[in-house]
């Protein structure tokens, strides 16, 4: 298995330019825009920001989006990337998932993209715990009618939703805690196939890189969840 938190730690630009190619036809934001329904007053918080691909994608939508993420690494990067784009409404904070600085019900919408499930890998005897933390902070930082969205994979490298199966246990808490799912394709397009090669064995391994050098190509077909809830 990938040793990602090694990733998230010493290779945050490397790692922005993979999930840069990631989402072609830009099905994610649409799929926020629709669930969330953004307005221009709009508040959001973000744990797992990660180089904050997902906090670009929302900030031209909203007020204000607070991220949060446990490696500093990546949010050097995030900021940088906010700068240059242009985005005045975006703050970078480092942060557990289990312990937001933001206050209750401040955030109109929670979002956690690609973060949560890493707890699976990482806590293996303890992960529920560590799971049912960070839904607990989403869920402590959201008004009453607001949203808290996790999105997590459904397979790489596959046409079909396909989810990895050691993360089946935590899709499976997911809708026990009252979250739906609907399923989107986010699939990759780099620049060359040399770029497709190089950044998907660098994040994925040799399992999907080798075919993709094999074929000579530059997309690669991904499925990914969005699980998503209104607070009572």
């Amino acid at each position: 298995m990938r040793d990602y938190r090694q990733i998230y730690a010493n290779e945050a630009t490397r790692y922005d330019r993979l999930v840069s190619a990631e989402d072609v036809a830009g099905a994610l934001p649409a799929a926020l825009v629709r669930l969330c329904a953004f307005t221009p007053e709009t508040r959001v918080v973000e744990l797992g920001a990660g180089t904050g691909r997902v906090t670009r994608l929302v900030a031209p939508h909203v007020a204000r989006v607070d991220a949060f993420d446990e490696a500093e690494a990546m949010l050097v990067v995030a900021r940088e990337r906010a700068a240059e784009a242009g985005h005045t409404n975006c703050t970078f904070t480092r942060a557990d998932h289990s312990g937001l600085p933001a206050a209750r019900g401040s955030a109109d919408v929670a979002l956690a993209g690609w973060a949560i499930a890493h707890a699976v890998a990482w806590h293996p005897r303890e992960w529920r715990g560590h799971v049912r933390a960070a839904l607990d902070e989403m869920r402590r930082v959201v008004r009453p009618g607001g949203r808290v969205v996790v999105i997590e994979t459904l397979g790489t490298g596959v046409e079909k939703p396909t989810p990895p199966p050691h993360l089946l246990p935590f899709y499976d808490l997911l809708a026990r805690e009252g979250f739906a799912c609907e399923s989107i394709r986010t699939d990759y397009r780099f620049d060359s196939p040399e770029e497709a090669v190089d950044l998907v064995r660098f994040f994925f391994g040799d399992r999907l890189a080798d075919p993709l050098a094999a074929a000579g190509g530059v997309d690669l077909a991904e499925c990914t969840g969005v699980w998503h809830m209104t607070l009572a």
